[in-house]
């Protein structure tokens, strides 16, 4: 399999060192080294970075921001649109890096680019409309103007996870800078180099250099000044790591956004297509080894569907093609480290030893890489058991047979996670059905890809799977201030001289029994307000 370190790769073998030297880090810091899944080759070495060159990451971004802020906003789409068209014609390198790096399959890893360069191209056809200034209700009709306005935050931080080191690397970053923020990344220590790819591309896309600054090294050292320095704060990882980066954003009440963990479910019922359930179940389930906080964890099957969809499952699990390499052929890829395939394991002889049953996998798969997990099937599975509820981030999912519709939704919903679900049946009935999942995102006959790739539709947990949203008007809006700047015109609203306050309050209150009789305009009921002409 070729490395990034040798002359095979199709980027160069002088990659780590060009991508490397975008991080911002003082001459002498110390170096880590990142190795491959695959094999535990050598992909490169990144600088350890101190608090000292967070702050001189976040220094140069603010200084560089107002400027970005000031430029007409149809510049800054432009740089955003031909970025987006940059990945697209760069794909086969980005997929070798991205493969190298995370041991993911090719077909995960081209979901990474295609979720990129889709994400990109929706801000710059969707910005404009989104950011724009807009008319809304003012206090008293005809003689108050009121107008909100979109100003960026500033600086905005990013702390990024190893499973989708592009997607998450930038698709928040892309918005934050449509709006007008400068940004400062923390990709995982795990995978800093397809981090490091798309900076480089978006600064060939015409970005300044100084807007996006990256820092690498570990979390729990610079996390806490990265929070202490930015304007906002947008983290992708694990509820227990999200709920201390809220305790520090809340602290210097300053905005954040976070997609948290899930144990996400899928409900299949009687009347669901059972053959097609259960080969995009597949899917759903072990997509870049199920190391995906969308995948599917928990199974539950209508009894009258639960034999046929069980066996259909399992024989498509089994057919399943584990490999290495920069090919198309392998179905699943390598989990990314030993921590990761220390979770799998124990969750899978923990329920073995308690009593489920496997019906597909179950084994490590050293002959085939150091990292790589059969996808495993289990059934049988009981409350007390750590697979039942504990999310496992990997290539394992358990069935379960329930009675009926009540039962499936009632446990789908018994979970502290509510990030996503799916539901297959009848479209009419899979919607309703869905509708009362306790969960930010929810499919109807697809495990996630559908609800994830409506860019236009606000993605993010409920319970302990998030706040806040990306994706949509949210994903963008959330990066900005809004301002509401109100011109009042003929009078004042207070009491005119001569008026005493006790009549004043006899007209005011006779007035607001007439206005709550206005009509509302459709626009502003639609859309949020009537759009003003684009100044910028």
């Amino acid at each position: 399999m070729p490395t990034l370190t040798t002359a095979t790769s199709p980027l160069g073998a002088d990659l780590p060192a060009r991508l490397a030297a975008i991080v911002v880090a003082a001459p002498d810091r110390a170096r880590r080294a990142s190795h491959s899944p695959f094999d535990g080759s050598l992909v490169g070495e990144v600088p350890v970075c101190t608090p000292d060159d967070v702050a001189t990451a976040v220094a140069r971004a603010r200084a560089a921001q107002p400027q970005w802020a000031a430029r007409p906003l149809r510049e800054r789409i432009a740089i955003i649109r031909r970025y987006g068209d940059l990945v697209l014609a760069r794909q086969a390198e980005l997929l070798d890096l991205i493969q190298v790096e995370s041991g993911k399959s090719r077909a995960s890893a081209h979901e990474e680019v295609a979720d990129v360069a889709a994400n990109a191209h929706y801000y710059a056809r969707t910005a404009a409309i989104h950011l724009r200034s807009r008319l809304r209700e003012g206090a008293l009709p005809l003689i108050t103007s009121t107008v909100v306005h979109h100003h960026p935050k500033g600086v905005v931080g990013v702390i990024s996870p190893w499973n989708y080191p592009l997607t998450l690397a930038v698709s928040d970053a892309v918005p934050a800078l449509v709006a007008g923020n400068a940004v400062v990344l923390k990709p995982d220590h795990q995978t800093p180099f397809t981090a490091l790819a798309a900076v480089e591309l978006l600064r060939e896309a015409g970005l300044p250099p100084e807007l996006f600054q990256v820092v690498t090294g570990p979390g729990p050292i610079l996390g806490p000044p990265l929070i202490g320095a930015v304007d906002f704060l947008m983290f992708t990882g694990s509820t227990a790591t999200g709920r201390i980066v809220a305790e520090q954003c809340g602290r210097r009440l300053i905005g954040f956004s976070a997609e948290l963990g899930g144990k996400n479910p899928m409900i299949v019922l009687a009347d669901a297509d059972v053959e097609a359930a259960a080969r995009q179940a597949v899917h759903a389930c072990f997509s870049n080894s199920g190391q995906l906080c969308i995948s599917i964890e928990r199974i539950y099957v209508e009894d009258a569907a639960y034999e046929r969809f069980a066996a259909a499952f399992a024989e498509h699990v089994r057919a399943m093609r584990l490999a290495p390499g920069l090919t198309w052929e392998a179905d699943m890829g390598s989990l990314v480290s030993e921590a990761q395939l220390d979770v799998v394991r124990r969750h899978v002889e923990d329920a073995v030893a308690r009593g489920a049953r496997v019906l597909a996998g179950g084994r490590a798969r050293p002959d085939i890489g150091p990292l790589f997990h059969e996808p495993t099937v289990l059934e049988g599975v009981t409350e007390e058991m750590e697979v039942a509820h504990a999310e496992t981030f990997g290539p394992v999912v358990s069935l379960h047979r329930v009675r009926d519709e009540a039962e499936a939704i009632a446990r789908a919903n018994d979970s502290e996670y509510g990030l996503n679900a799916a539901v297959w049946s009848t479209a009419r009935h899979g919607a309703a059905v869905a509708a009362r999942l306790q969960a930010g995102t929810a499919n109807v006959n697809d495990g996630f890809a559908a609800a994830w790739g409506s860019y236009d539709a606000p993605m993010g947990g409920w319970k302990a799977s998030g706040v806040g949203r990306r994706h949509g008007r949210e994903g963008l809006l959330k990066y900005t201030d809004s301002q509401t700047v109100a011109v009042q015109r003929v009078m004042p609203i207070r009491a005119p001289r001569g008026v005493g306050a006790e009549s004043w309050a006899r007209l005011m209150s006779a007035g607001l029994a007439v206005l709550k009789h206005r009509p509302t305009l459709a626009p502003l009921r639609a859309t949020g307000g009537l759009p003003l002409r684009e100044r910028r």
